[in-house]
């Protein structure tokens, strides 16, 4: 009987957590940590759904943008926040290679975080400087296979979505590249305008607008379809190359040990966010769209960060690229 009791008591103060921390969080402003810099991608895609996010919640959201060390430094202050819901992580596919990616990581994705939801896959382009010689991907595959010491590859940094890419694209044609990594997407975009550079592979977020202008030169979208605002645009399997195939997933976290009442509640913030039709529209100009819903649930997000980590596991050491 004692035990009994015991338990029932247990019970009972367990479920009037939770109902409590139902009834009072949030009761000040979320904060949001992109751990790359304002303007990019990531950024972009946090932005478009704090809103409707805060609307849901009833509390204003503030996106902090925490840049360095390929989205560790940002992901390391937030696995060691107070974990009351207040602070969390917006991070892409970076959080499933950071643990193969760099030798010192001194969090670990998958126990130091509890993940809140998937949130969209944003498809990838590959692109060039416009006067790039080849004019399509089969072309460009023979000519940098051809001219492997002098073609210059761009991307914003080691364990950003550009240097992900790369290195997909490397591995899928057995070529390596003379590689220059730049401290953001803004000064490699920069180069690749004015002809400094010539290759690279980053997210439609971020190169719609400049393909639409006529700015680069694009030879494929890394998705089994054609982005409907890019449809001339080919895939890659339609170009010729069906191993090359990319997204980088975004996925929000919180520290470890958070409420599972707040847990449930943020989520189904970020479920309803993923449905607000502004969202919706703003995705697609963008080449993107929503996760479905039941992918936007801790235990979907959950499941698909192992398996992220074990695809990049043996891409990433077969490059033999690593960070300190």
């Amino acid at each position: 009987m004692k035990t009994a009791a015991l338990l029932c008591a247990a019970a009972f103060s367990f479920f009037t957590s939770i109902a409590g921390a139902q009834e009072t969080y949030p009761s000040q402003p979320i904060t949001i940590v992109v751990p790359f810099s304002a303007g990019g991608p990531t950024d972009t895609v946090t932005r478009l759904i704090a809103e409707p996010m805060g609307r849901e919640l009833g509390q204003q959201i503030v996106i902090s943008n925490v840049a360095g060390a390929g989205g560790t430094l940002a992901s390391g202050q937030v696995a060691k926040a107070k974990p009351d819901g207040y602070t969390l992580l917006m991070h892409h596919i970076g959080m499933s290679t950071a643990p193969t990616l760099y030798r010192n990581l001194d969090f670990d994705p998958q126990v130091d975080f509890a993940t809140l939801g998937l949130v969209t896959n944003v498809p990838m382009t590959l692109i060039a400087r416009k006067d790039f010689e080849p004019s399509t991907l089969q072309e460009l595959v023979t000519f940098v296979k051809a001219n492997k010491d002098s073609v210059v590859y761009a991307n914003a940094g080691i364990g950003a979505a550009s240097h992900l890419c790369g290195m997909l694209f490397m591995n899928a044609i057995d070529t390596a590249l003379t590689t220059v990594p730049y401290k953001g997407t803004g000064p490699a975009m920069t180069d690749i305008l004015s002809g400094d550079v010539d290759l690279m592979c980053d997210q439609s977020t971020n190169t719609t607008g400049q393909i639409k202008g006529g700015e680069v030169k694009v030879y494929a979208v890394t998705t089994p379809e054609r982005l409907g605002n890019l449809p001339d645009v080919p895939t890659t399997t339609e170009a010729g190359l069906p191993g090359f195939q990319v997204g980088v997933w975004h996925g929000l976290y919180a520290p470890k040990g958070t409420d599972p009442a707040i847990v449930a509640k943020v989520s189904k913030a970020l479920q309803t966010a993923l449905k607000d039709p502004k969202v919706i529209e703003r995705f697609a100009e963008l080449g993107t769209t929503p996760v479905a819903e039941d992918q936007a649930t801790p235990e979907a997000h959950k499941a698909y960060l192992a398996e992220q980590i074990a695809l990049w596991k043996p891409i990433i050491e077969k490059a033999g690229v690593f960070a300190d």
